[in-house]
């Protein structure tokens, strides 16, 4: 009985140690029609919120080649993918019952080929917005700011 006692405490304060952030690595897949900037979203699997692809960093593959990797599997696309992230932003994701925060480096990739199927097709949706929309759909507002960011950027 002291022994379950103890392991749960044990896990108790673990599970409320503050940890640092899991990073991940993710792009903003663009495209600029009519000089406009154009991004593509997708759907979470899990809540169906939009998102841009994100994922965790591969072996072997550089951050932005791993960020590259997310936007097939997850969205179907292939381009140019920037050496160096536009930024990065907070959020949580769940692992069980905890949360687990994460923190995203997020990479531009200028769309050059869209697949009609890719890996992650019967998971997801994707779509097609201005910055405008997608600043509407994002739910997280340091994604939407790394938006606008690119915008302001490849207009300038």
């Amino acid at each position: 009985m002291l022994r379950r006692l103890v392991l749960s405490l044990r896990y108790t304060f673990r599970s409320h140690t503050p940890r640092a952030p899991q990073r991940q690595v993710g792009v903003i897949p663009y495209a600029v029609v009519d000089g406009q900037v154009a991004v593509l979203l997708v759907t979470s699997r899990r809540t169906g919120r939009w998102i841009f692809p994100k994922g965790g960093l591969i072996d072997g593959l550089t951050p932005a080649e791993a960020a590259a990797r997310e936007a097939f599997e997850e969205a179907g696309v292939e381009g140019e993918i920037e050496a160096e992230p536009l930024g990065a932003y907070r959020s949580f994701k769940r692992r069980g019952l905890r949360p687990l925060q994460i923190e995203v480096d997020l990479y531009p990739l200028r769309v050059a080929t869209q697949h009609e199927d890719w890996p992650e097709k019967k998971q997801r949706r994707r779509h097609w917005a201005t910055v405008v929309e997608a600043r509407k759909l994002l739910s997280e507002p340091g994604i939407a700011s790394l938006a606008t960011m690119l915008r302001q950027r490849i207009q300038a």
